[in-house]
C-alpha cells in the first residue's frame, strides 16, 4: 500500500531559505511536505501519484506583495490567473479596500465597479464591513485559492474620515481616521499605505499621513507609499517617504521605484544611493521595482488630481469649463500640472480598451 500521497520526481527544488537549487523529489502526505529526497531513492510504487517533473522547477508559493485582486477575487475566489502562474499568496491594499465601511464611507465598492466590473453580491453585501476583518473574513468563507492578507488604504481611511473632500482633515476627522487605523491594525492589517498620485490620498498632507502612521508604528506597522511624485520631483517623493518614517517610527516600504519619464532617469542612482545611506543609520526602509519599463494605471493619474473633489469624478468631466481648464492647465509647460502626460510624454501613452464597441462613444 502507498504510503506517500504523491511524489514528485526529478525536479530541481528551490526550497525558498536561500540556498542554491539541487536536484531532488518531493514527498507530500495530505497538505504537508513529507521530506525532499535524493533524486531516485524513493520507489514509485510507495506513492499513489506519481510526477515527472524533469526539466522543471519545484519551489514554494510565490508571493504577490502588491496584488490588486480584491474585485478578482470576489468574481472568482479561484483566482485562476494567479494560480496558474504559482502566486499563492496575495498581499492587497495599495490605493483602495473595501472594508472598513463607515463614516463617509458608506459605500465601498462605488466608483470600483466601472473599473473592475460586475463583482455580483459583493457590491450589496460590501456596506456591512464595518470591521477590516470583515472582508477578510468574507473572502475566507466563501473559499479563495490563495492566502490573502492586506494593508489598510490610506484612501479608503481617507474617504471614511473625510469624503473625498480636499483640504486638511478636521481635529475630529483625523481622531476617527486614527480609531479606524488602530482598529484595523488590531483586525490584522500589516499597515497603511498611500497611493499618493490618487485622489484621494492626493489630497493628504504630510503631517496627515504621519499621525496615521503613529499609530501604524504602536503595532509595529509598515507604512507603503506610492510616492507623491516619480518624475523629475522624485527625490523631493523621496524625502516625504522618509521623513514619514523619521517622524512616526513606522517602517517605509516604497511601493514600485522607479523614475518615470527619460528627462528623470538619470536620478535613480541617486535615489538608490540615498535609501542606502538612510538604512545604514538605522532607518527601516526597503522599496521594490518591478523588471520592466511601462506601467499601466488607470485615467485619474493622467488628469489633475482636483477633478475628483467632492467624489464628482465624472460629473465634472461632463462640464465643458472644466474640459477647458483641464486642457489649458495640461498643456500649459508652466503650470503646475505634473501628471504622466508630461512626465512620459503622450506619445508614450497607450490608452487600452477603446475597440470595445461600449467605449467606442469615447473615441475622437
Amino acid at each position: 500500500m502507498p504510503t506517500i500521497d504523491t511524489l514528485i520526481r526529478g525536479a530541481r527544488v528551490i526550497d525558498g531559505t536561500g540556498n542554491p537549487w539541487k536536484y531532488g523529489d518531493v514527498l507530500i502526505s495530505g497538505d504537508q511536505i513529507l521530506d525532499i529526497a535524493a533524486p531516485g531513492s524513493v520507489p514509485i510504487e510507495n506513492a499513489a501519484t506519481v510526477i515527472d517533473a524533469s526539466g522543471k522547477i519545484v519551489c514554494p508559493g510565490f508571493i504577490d506583495i502588491q496584488s490588486h485582486s480584491i474585485a478578482p477575487l470576489m468574481r472568482d475566489g479561484r483566482c485562476v490567473s494567479k494560480i496558474t502562474q504559482g502566486v499563492t499568496t496575495e498581499i492587497m491594499g495599495e490605493g483602495w479596500t473595501p472594508a472598513p465601511a463607515g463614516g463617509r464611507f458608506t459605500d465601498p465598492m462605488s466608483g470600483r465597479l466601472l473599473a473592475d466590473g460586475d463583482v455580483g453580491k459583493w457590491a450589496e453585501i460590501a456596506p456591512g464591513w464595518t470591521r477590516f476583518r470583515h472582508w477578510l473574513e468574507a473572502m475566507e468563507e466563501t473559499g479563495v485559492s490563495p492566502n490573502v492578507g492586506s494593508y489598510l488604504a490610506g484612501g479608503s481611511l481617507r474617504r471614511y474620515g473625510r469624503g473625498m473632500d480636499p483640504g486638511p482633515a478636521s481635529t475630529d476627522e483625523l481622531d476617527t481616521m486614527r480609531r479606524v487605523m488602530a482598529e484595523a491594525m488590531e483586525d490584522g492589517a500589516f499597515g497603511v499605505t498611500y497611493a499618493l498620485i490618487y485622489p484621494p490620498d492626493s489630497f493628504v498632507a504630510t503631517d496627515e499621513i504621519v499621525e496615521i502612521c503613529k499609530v501604524v508604528a504602536r503595532y509595529n506597522g509598515t507604512y507603503i507609499t506610492h510616492m507623491r511624485s516619480e518624475d523629475e520631483h522624485i527625490l523631493t517623493g523621496l524625502a516625504e517617504a522618509m521623513e514619514i518614517g523619521e517622524r512616526s517610527g513606522a517602517s517605509v516600504e516604497i511601493y514600485h521605484l522607479k523614475a518615470t519619464g527619460q528627462a528623470s532617469w538619470h536620478l535613480m542612482p541617486e535615489v538608490i544611493q540615498r535609501i542606502s545611506d538612510a538604512r545604514a543609520r538605522g532607518m527601516d526602509i526597503t522599496a521594490d521595482m518591478y523588471p520592466y519599463t511601462a506601467s499601466g494605471t488607470g485615467f485619474s493619474a493622467i488628469i489633475p488630481t482636483w477633478v475628483a473633489e467632492g467624489g464628482q469624478f465624472f460629473e465634472n468631466l461632463e462640464k465643458p469649463d472644466v474640459r477647458n481648464r483641464l486642457h489649458e492647465e495640461m498643456t500649459d509647460p508652466d503650470s503646475d500640472y505634473r501628471g504622466r502626460a508630461r512626465s512620459a510624454g503622450i506619445e508614450n501613452i497607450m490608452p487600452v480598451g477603446f475597440r470595445l464597441p461600449e467605449n467606442q462613444q469615447f473615441v475622437g
